[in-house]
């Protein structure tokens, strides 16, 4: 199926994510350059970790918004849209990409009520090769069934793929995007920070931008720290479980660290930007391994260098971009940090490079064409 002379092609794409405006930038991205007419469909209200979320239009986005009833939405492996979702998929749509994990419930749904006609990709972070109890396994079989084409979000998701019967011609590895506008380095806003935390001096700073639970290493890089010799301060950005942890260990080094739960993502730039250097020591336990790590590229986009574990997806994020370090060697952390602390024209180095690589490689306009070029194979019949 193929547009008629002159009219783009139909997209539609799905996803609970879409609920976050900033999450709707390859939907926009792939609708801004022309070749397709993009519906990006999404809930109208998502209770996810900060609570309820209204879906609303972002000024200038150029899909258009499809705000859904959506139920049951935590765990979100259990959301369902229900009859909207169906009646939506009865459009004429050229192709259908869904980025809802291919086991969830909303991505049987997709599965069930798109036409056999119509090209179906599905995008995935799951890079485990994991055995779901009913109801969940049946989904994924119909899933796996009925795809099209999958969206790999890295490496490790593609051999995970393939090694379970997907042909690799029907995968991309497309890894996520980050807007290298509103990421970018930002002297003032650097200053600012710091001076708004105590912090006028130049005593470098490690970061660490997460979830705090314990297979994202945190408590790892606190044990670090404690065995660095150099100056430092540690800026720590997220929240979980393992917050009273780290404020008790927080409270042994004073003003040195400071700790915030209560960050938004639109404000995340500002906080990189106080960081020298961004630790990401990731922790693999035998369900999980860093399925890409956002943050990373983040980081990249505004000239923090990276220091960070060899967990699942990230020494392919990384390349040559940083310094991985083995996972749970306190000990090689220990050189790691010191070694990027303790040498100036090294961060300098490492802060190009990663800035490269997120204009190069990461760019949500980059990675929209990635997308269009798999879609457009996908609905001309021309992949091998």
């Amino acid at each position: 199926m193929s547009g008629g002379a002159g009219r783009p092609r139909r997209l539609l794409t799905i996803g609970h994510s879409y609920s976050v405006g900033v999450n709707r930038r390859l939907a926009h991205e792939l609708a801004a350059a022309g070749e397709w007419d993009v519906t990006a469909a999404a809930p109208a209200r998502f209770h996810g970790d900060f609570g309820w979320h209204v879906t609303t239009a972002e000024p200038g986005e150029q899909c258009t918004l499809a705000r859904l009833p959506a139920y049951f939405t935590q765990p979100v492996h259990l959301m369902l849209y229900g009859r909207p979702l169906f009646e939506l998929l009865r459009r004429p749509w050229d192709l259908v990409h869904c980025w809802e994990e291919p086991y969830v419930a909303a991505a049987a749904e997709v599965a069930f009520a798109t036409s056999a006609r119509v090209p179906l990709v599905f995008a995935t972070f799951q890079n485990i090769a994991k055995r779901y109890p009913p109801p969940f396994n049946w989904i994924e079989r119909r899933t796996f069934k009925r795809a099209d084409g999958f969206i790999a979000f890295g490496r490790t998701v593609f051999d995970v793929l393939t090694d379970r019967g997907v042909p690799p011609s029907r995968v991309r590895t497309i890894p996520p995007g980050v807007d290298t506008i509103r990421f970018a380095p930002d002297p003032e806003t650097r200053a600012a920070v710091r001076a708004s935390l105590g912090w006028r001096d130049e005593v470098p700073v490690v970061g660490f931008l997460g979830r705090l639970v314990p297979e994202k290493g945190v408590t790892l890089l606190a044990e670090t720290l404690d065995r660095v010799a150099l100056p430092w301060r540690a800026l720590i950005i997220g929240a979980g479980p393992l917050e009273a942890t780290l404020r008790a260990w927080a409270r042994r080094h004073g003003a040195r660290v400071a700790i915030n739960t209560e960050v938004r993502h639109q404000d995340v730039p500002r906080w990189l930007n106080a960081m020298d250097v961004l630790a990401a020591p990731s922790q693999s336990t035998p369900k999980w391994r860093e399925q890409f790590g956002r943050m990373l590229i983040e980081a990249f986009a505004c000239g923090v260098p990276v220091v960070a574990s060899d967990s699942g997806e990230i020494p392919h994020v990384v390349g040559g971009s940083g310094i991985i370090v083995a996972e749970g060697d306190v000990a090689a952390w220990t050189r790691a940090l010191q070694q990027v602390l303790g040498d100036e024209a090294l961060r300098r180095d490492l802060s190009a490079r990663g800035r490269l690589a997120a204009v190069s490689r990461y760019d949500w306009p980059v990675v929209a064409r990635q997308h269009a070029d798999f879609f457009r194979r996908l609905v001309d019949g021309a992949l091998a």
